[in-house]
C-alpha cells in the first residue's frame, strides 16, 4: 500500500517552527501507570508481582525471556515499541478510505473514518484518536487506540506488516471472505485479546461484553503485566520472592532435588500439566458456562500453572466429542465454532492453537510412560539454554525450538529406526527433505499469519484423509507436481496403505494444482505456500508453476493473493515482480499478464511437458482443462479463526 508524505516539500521553509514544536512535544511527562485512565493498565494482585521481581535472582532466564516475542506480544505504544512510520504519513487505502498518521512528540495519532458510525464506509465521519497499545512485534503490528470511554480500546483499520514495511487493510491480513466487513468492536481487546496476550488478565466489564452498548458499561480493564511474562508460566511469584529473601532459603533448593514449593516449574510437571501451561493460550477453548465467564471477567482467569486446565475450560476435540452436549451447544450458538478452526475430521487447521493438535496426537494421548510422552517441552524451550550457540534473537525467531530439536533427533529420542537406517523407513535419501520426520509427520496444513505452519498433530501421510477432508497430505505438499493416484500407489507399495477411490481429476492432475484451483480458500492458501516452499521446488521443479501462481494473484481472498505473490517471487524470472495484493482487480490483472506472457514465450523450450501439470506435448498450457477445474472452485465463505 502506497505511503505518501502529508507535507509538501515547501514545508521545509517552516522547519524552524516545526523543530521548536517538536522540542515542546518531546517533553511529554511520564504518567505513573496507576494514574493512566484512557487504556488498560498493569496492576498486580493475588500474588502477581511482575517479571521485574524475577530479574535480580534469575538474570539469564530474564534475558532470554526479554529477547522473546512472548514479552513483546503486548506493549504500550512508545517510540521504542512502534515499528511503523507515523511521522506525517498517509496510508492511501484502508477499506477504501485514507488513514492519516501523525507523530506528536512521543505520542502516535491516527485519523480515519469512524468505524462505529452508521452508513457506508465512505460516508462515515472522520475521527482522530491516539494509538496507545500494540499487539505483535514479529510478523505484524496491530495498533489499538483509546476510544475515550474509560479503558476501552478499538483497533486501527490498517495493520503494519513488518517484513514488507507496508500497511494493509485489517481485512487483508486474515483469511476472511471478500466483501464482508471485518468486525470492529469497541472493547474487543479488553474482552478477548487480553486473555492470551497478557499475564493475569482481568477484563472487568460490569456487565458481560456485548450484552449492551459499551458506552453504557463500566470498563476497568487491568492486567498483571503486558505480554506473556514469567508468572504466566510459573504462577504468581509473591510467595517465592518473599521466601527467597532469606539467603538460606534461597540456596537450599540447589542442594537437593526437591521442587521449590513456592513456585511452579513447568519442566517438573508431568507432560499433560506442563503442556497445559502452553495450552492456556495456544488452544481453542471456551468457558463451560456464563457463570465461569463472569467470574473470570471480574476476578481474573482461575487457571494457574500446575492446575488441570480442563477444570475451568472446555477444550474442543470435535471427533472425540462428537456426541458431546457441550460441543453441540457451542455449535448451536456459533455455527462456525468448529469449521472456523478445524478440518472436518477434527484436526486443527489454524495457527496459535497447537495444544489442540498435540492432545490429538498418538505420541501424547496414547503414551503410557511420562518419559516417552510428547509434550510442548519435548521440542520447545521457554529459556535459551547455555549450551545453545544461537543468539537470543535467532532462537526467538525460530519458535523457541530447543537446540538440536529442529531435526530428526527430536523424534529419535523415542522412535527407533529399523536397523538404524532412515532410508528403510522413509524410502528417500538419508540427507533429503523426504527423510525429515517433520516433513512427513508434521506437514504444513495449518494456516495463520499469511503463511502455512506445521501441524502439531503427529500423523502419517494418507490419501484417504486428503480425499475425505480436503487436507493436503505430506507427500503432495512436497511432490507438488504429482497426483493423488501417484501418492496412493507409493503408499500402497511401501506401507500397504489402501488407495481410496479417486475421481478423474484426482487420478490425472497434480493434487497441489487441484487444491490451488478448486479447493476452499484455506486449501488454496496452503497450496500457494507449498509452491513457494524450497523443498517442494527442489523435488518438483519450478518451470511449470508461474501460470498457476499468476492465477492466484487474482484469487477472491486477499490472503491467498499475498501468499501467491510471495511464492511467485521465488520462481525464476519473477523475483522483481511488482504487485499489490490489495490493489484493484484491473491493476492485479495488469501485473499478472506479463507473468503469463513470459511463461508462454519460454515454455516451449523450458517448460516440463506433463499432462498432470496441464502442459501438453507442445509445451502449451491446457487452458480449457484448467478453466474447467477453476469453475469447480469451492466458493463457500470461509473465515479461519487464527
Amino acid at each position: 500500500m502506497a505511503l505518501r508524505p502529508l507535507l509538501p516539500v515547501a514545508a521545509i521553509a517552516l522547519a524552524a517552527v516545526a523543530l521548536g514544536a517538536a522540542a515542546v512535544w518531546t517533553r511529554t511527562p511520564v504518567v505513573p501507570e496507576e494514574r493512566v485512565t484512557h487504556r488498560p493498565i498493569q496492576a498486580g494482585a493475588d500474588g502477581y508481582v511482575s517479571s521485574a521481581a524475577c530479574k535480580a535472582c534469575h538474570p539469564a532466564q530474564y534475558e532470554t525471556w526479554y529477547g522473546s516475542y512472548h514479552r513483546t506480544m503486548t506493549q504500550v505504544a512508545t517510540p521504542q515499541t512502534v515499528v511503523a512510520d507515523f511521522d506525517g504519513v498517509v496510508v492511501d487505502d484502508v477499506h477504501g478510505e485514507p488513514m492519516r498518521l501523525e507523530r506528536r512528540g512521543d505520542e502516535f495519532w491516527a485519523e480515519f473514518n469512524d468505524p462505529g458510525a452508521p452508513g457506508p464506509e465512505s460516508e462515515r465521519p472522520r475521527i482522530t484518536r491516539r494509538v496507545v497499545m500494540i499487539t505483535g512485534s514479529h510478523h505484524q503490528q496491530i495498533y489499538w487506540y483509546a476510544t475515550g470511554h474509560e479503558r476501552a480500546l478499538n483497533v486501527l483499520p490498517g495493520v503494519y506488516l513488518i517484513a514488507d514495511d507496508r500497511w494493509a487493510p485489517r481485512s487483508a491480513v486474515v483469511l476472511h471472505p471478500p466483501n464482508q466487513a471485518v468486525s470492529t468492536v469497541n472493547g474487543h481487546w479488553n474482552a478477548v485479546c487480553i486473555a492470551c496476550h497478557t499475564t493475569f488478565p482481568r477484563t472487568r466489564f460490569d456487565t458481560p461484553f456485548l450484552s449492551e452498548p459499551i458506552d453504557r458499561q463500566a470498563v476497568d480493564t487491568l492486567t498483571g503485566e503486558f505480554g506473556i511474562a514469567c508468572e504466566a508460566c510459573h504462577g504468581p511469584g509473591a510467595e517465592h520472592v518473599q521466601a527467597h529473601r532469606n539467603p538460606l532459603q534461597r540456596y537450599a533448593p540447589h542442594l537437593g532435588d526437591r521442587p521449590d514449593p513456592t513456585v511452579v516449574q513447568p519442566a517438573r510437571l508431568d507432560p499433560q500439566r506442563s503442556s497445559q501451561v502452553c495450552g492456556q493460550c495456544h488452544s481453542v477453548w471456551e468457558f463451560y458456562d456464563a457463570d465461569g465467564e463472569r467470574r473470570a471477567n471480574s476476578d481474573g482467569f482461575p487457571y494457574r500453572p500446575g492446575d488441570d486446565l480442563r477444570d475451568t475450560r472446555f477444550m474442543p476435540q470435535p471427533m472425540a466429542q462428537r456426541d458431546s452436549p457441550a460441543l453441540a451447544a457451542f455449535v448451536e450458538r456459533d455455527p462456525a465454532f468448529v469449521t472456523g478452526s478445524f478440518w472436518s475430521d477434527g484436526m486443527i487447521r489454524v495457527s496459535g492453537r497447537e495444544y489442540n493438535g498435540l492432545i490429538d496426537s498418538p505420541c501424547f494421548k496414547d503414551a503410557t510412560d511420562d518419559a516417552r510422552t510428547l509434550s510442548c517441552y519435548s521440542c520447545h524451550t521457554m529459556h535459551k539454554t547455555p549450551d545453545d550457540p544461537r543468539p537470543i534473537a535467532e532462537w526467538a525467531a525460530t519458535h523457541q525450538v530447543s537446540a538440536g530439536k529442529d531435526g530428526n533427533d527430536a523424534c529419535l529420542a523415542c522412535h527407533d529406526l529399523p536397523e538404524g537406517d532412515v532410508t528403510e523407513h522413509t524410502r528417500h535419501g538419508a540427507d533429503s527433505s523426504g527423510s525429515a520426520c517433520y516433513n512427513c509427520h508434521m506437514p504444513y496444513t495449518s494456516y495463520g499469519l499469511l503463511k502455512a505452519i506445521r501441524s502439531h498433530t503427529i500423523s502419517s501421510p494418507s490419501v484417504a484423509e486428503s480425499v475425505e477432508t480436503g487436507r493436503p497430505n505430506a507427500c503432495n505438499l512436497c511432490h507438488v507436481d504429482r497426483t493423488l493416484a501417484w501418492t496412493g500407489a507409493a503408499l500402497q507399495e511401501w506401507y500397504g496403505q489402501p488407495t481410496p477411490p479417486l475421481d478423474a481429476d484426482e487420478r490425472s492432475v497434480s493434487a497441489a494444482l487441484l487444491w490451488a484451483m478448486k479447493g476452499d480458500a484455506g486449501q488454496r492458501a496452503l497450496a500457494a505456500f507449498a509452491l513457494g516452499w524450497a523443498p517442494a521446488q527442489a523435488a518438483s521443479g519450478t518451470s511449470w508453476m508461474a501460470p498457476y501462481l499468476a492465477e492466484l494473484l487474482n484469487d477472491p481472498y486477499e490472503a491467498v493473493r499475498y501468499i501467491a505473490y510471495r511464492s511467485l517471487r521465488t520462481v525464476p524470472d519473477h523475483a522483481g515482480l511488482e504487485y499489490d495484493y490489495v490493489a484493484s482487480r484491473e491493476a492485479r490483472v495488469a501485473a499478472a499478464l506479463p507473468v503469463l506472457q513470459t511463461w508462454q514465450q519460454r515454455a516451449p523450450a523450458q517448460a516440463r511437458r506433463d499432462p498432470a501439470l496441464l502442459v501438453d506435448a507442445e509445451g502449451r498450457l491446457m487452458v480449457d482443462r484448467m478453466m474447467g477445474i477453476l469453475r469447480q472452485r469451492d466458493n463457500r465463505p470461509l473465515f479461519l479463526r487464527e
